[in-house]
């Protein structure tokens, strides 16, 4: 499995799985605001591809480079900074559990609300066609555990949005619902990488107990466009 196109994950799945998604301006690459904020230029920009970004998406807009390393022209304010890791499953099969239900369109309110109380990362109305998401529900019908599929470069699906209400946690949620997830690529023939931050070190002791490897650390960035 080539792992150098984990190097662009998110101009890998712009140029490819997800074309249907990206939206253009030469060279630079978008996703639509409601489905990811992330963005792409070639690994080795020139100055034409930073106008090129500008230009897609205005002046003031915000440039989500995730964890590419090309850095901007001066003059580009700078928005954040987040040190990270980025792990690859080694494993060649992964549990399943009957309790782990596939959401779709009916669940994004529930979606967005275990979202916005656990704030696991960026997560918008059409994220999920990104990928498959899936889910736990408790005895009254309430979402309390979601992960699912977001980038996508060649022979890779990222694992993302993994997440657990309070009154959930301590019960197994993220291992169920990370390892479902992995086994449903790797059924697919495709391999399993998530992106974890620095700090999260509870995350990163789950997915290593499923069989996940650090790769490579990586920087999360983002930066506003000049608005002259």
């Amino acid at each position: 499995m080539n792992e150098s196109v984990l190097d662009d994950p998110v101009g890998e799945s712009l140029r490819g799985a997800h074309s249907h998604l990206a939206r253009r301006h030469g060279t630079a690459l978008r996703y639509p605001d409601d489905v990811s904020t992330f963005v792409a230029v070639p690994v080795n920009p020139r100055p034409q591809d930073w106008d090129d970004l500008a230009g897609l998406l205005g002046g003031g807009g915000f440039a989500d480079l995730f964890s590419a390393e090309a850095t901007p022209p001066d003059g580009w304010p700078p928005e954040f900074d987040l040190d990270g890791f980025q792990m690859i499953g080694t494993a060649a099969h992964y549990a399943t559990y009957p309790d782990v239900l596939t959401l779709g369109p009916a669940d994004v309110p529930d979606m967005l609300a275990l979202v916005e109380q656990n704030q696991p990362g960026p997560f918008w109305a059409r994220t999920i066609a990104m990928g498959t998401y899936v889910g736990i529900r408790d005895t009254e019908g309430r979402l309390v555990a979601m992960a699912g599929e977001r980038l996508h470069p060649p022979g890779w699906i990222e694992i993302s949005a993994v997440c657990t209400a309070p009154e959930a946690r301590g019960k197994g949620c993220a291992t169920r619902l990370v390892s479902e997830t992995a086994a449903r690529i790797v059924s697919r023939g495709e391999r399993p990488l998530i992106h974890v931050a620095a700090a999260n070190r509870t995350a990163q002791a789950i997915y290593s107990k499923l069989g996940f490897e650090t790769r490579r650390e990586v920087t999360f960035r983002g930066f506003k466009v000049p608005t002259d």
